[in-house]
């Protein structure tokens, strides 16, 4: 088929890949002039499955209180006169349930393995590389008291089949050696030995290469404007380059595409959180971190790539509003400079925002629409990085009516029709 997609980011280029590779026609469309420009450009370069955890969850709602009051708190929230902020943030509240939470993070995992396992297999297959490394993450606990509170995730890791390792002051240290010189500021940690880290971007831009390499077309600095449609299929893409037809469409343009779908009668309940991150040279490679750490304290996760060292963390409920606050960039310099004061070469940073698509109940938006032609890959919030090449591949096998190797029913938009409504 010829199949329209919509969205040059990681989870765009991914599908395009997969598509191309199960022998489709496929042409990339996007605003920006280059792939990975928005949300994929400096993420926090987790692919970390371990970690795949819907944000609701029990206690959630008590902790975010908290996270509002702290001065390096996670959590902002700038409010609007936006209904669908406020029902966003509603559903969110309404999954804040251990019961939820256990059937959502079941919706999460699979998909998160399953893409860690393909993007190992492009590793071996196509030899491409994005300053990877294999040495797991490490979430750090500044107080004794959080180390303590960790059975309800243990117990989640061990029902997954996760590997992990609880660590003391010591144990942290030989995971990470620059942690050395601050082991008064931390009681231990958890540390998940088969996550990964990357850069999203680089990653990104070098599998669009190989995608064009069979075949992918990309049609840079193209506006998105609608979809047409009769009663039961797509008929055109309206963009800045006149209308734009194929067999089929895939749709990835993360927090942008429940615009396009809400005029065909379609809710998709994805939202903007924006998400900070600084990237900073790397100054004294013995005082950089190995891999990922997680400040659990901050929920700012440090992690190193190549000769840099990404920082990235809050979550910003402010629309779609891309401003830069210096308070936020203020919690990501304390975190790196508290925990690895010698590593970065602070002053040389440069300071970024991003969008992340973000479902109220956790898990992605992957599969099929009531209009027979249109196909979501969207919704991934903090895990675009970590499912991209699973979402991408089951993505493909879907529109290419082969049956997915991981179960991907429950990650059908269909799920909100039974919980909302």
């Amino acid at each position: 088929m010829k199949v329209l997609v919509l969205g040059s980011g990681v989870i765009g280029v991914t599908s395009a890949y997969y598509l191309a590779r199960a022998g489709h026609e496929v042409t990339v469309i996007d605003r920006q002039p280059k792939p990975a420009l928005e949300t994929s450009f400096a993420n926090a370069g987790e692919v970390s499955p371990g970690y795949s955890s819907p944000w609701a969850g029990p206690g959630v709602p008590v902790k975010a209180v908290k996270w509002l009051l702290m001065k390096h708190g996670p959590l902002v929230i700038r409010p609007k006169l936006d209904p669908v902020m406020w029902l966003w943030l509603l559903k969110m509240l309404r999954n804040c349930s251990t019961s939820r939470y256990a059937v959502n993070k079941s919706r999460m995992i699979p998909i998160a393995e399953y893409s860690r396992d393909c993007l190992q297999a492009l590793r071996n297959d196509i030899g491409i590389r994005y300053d990877e490394r294999a040495q797991g993450t490490l979430q750090l606990f500044r107080e004794q008291a959080q180390l303590d509170h960790t059975g309800d995730d243990i117990a989640v890791l061990k029902q997954y089949g996760v590997p992990f390792e609880v660590l003391d002051r010591d144990g942290c240290i030989k995971a990470e050696p620059a942690l050395a010189g601050v082991k008064q500021k931390f009681a231990g940690g958890l540390r998940l030995p088969h996550d990964e880290t990357g850069d999203c971007h680089m990653f990104t831009q070098a599998l669009a290469l190989e995608a064009e390499k069979i075949g992918v077309r990309f049609n840079f600095n193209v506006g998105i404007d609608g979809l047409n449609a009769d009663a039961t299929r797509i008929t055109g893409v309206a963009t800045s380059a006149g209308m734009m037809t194929a067999d089929a469409y895939v749709l990835a343009l993360g927090s942008y595409s429940p615009h396009l779908v809400r005029p065909l009668g379609i809710s998709l309940p994805v939202y903007p959180v924006k998400g900070y991150s600084i990237t900073v040279p790397i100054k004294d490679a013995s005082g950089a971190p190995e891999s990922t750490v997680m400040d659990e304290s901050y929920k700012v996760a440090i992690t190193r790539l190549g000769d840099r060292i990404r920082v990235g963390g809050t979550a910003e409920i402010s629309g779609y509003s891309t401003k830069l606050y210096d308070a936020r960039r203020a919690t990501l310099d304390h975190s790196l400079t508290d925990l690895f004061p010698r590593g970065g070469d602070l002053p040389k940073a440069t300071f970024w925002c991003g969008l992340r698509p973000m479902t109220p109940d956790g898990p992605p938006v992957i599969g099929a629409t009531r209009f027979a032609n249109l196909h979501l890959n969207t919704g991934h919030g903090t895990l675009g990085w970590t499912m991209a090449c699973g979402s991408g591949r089951v993505l493909a096998d879907m529109l290419s009516g082969k049956k997915p190797e991981i179960d991907t029913k429950e990650l059908s938009i269909k799920r909100y029709d039974v919980r909302f409504g």
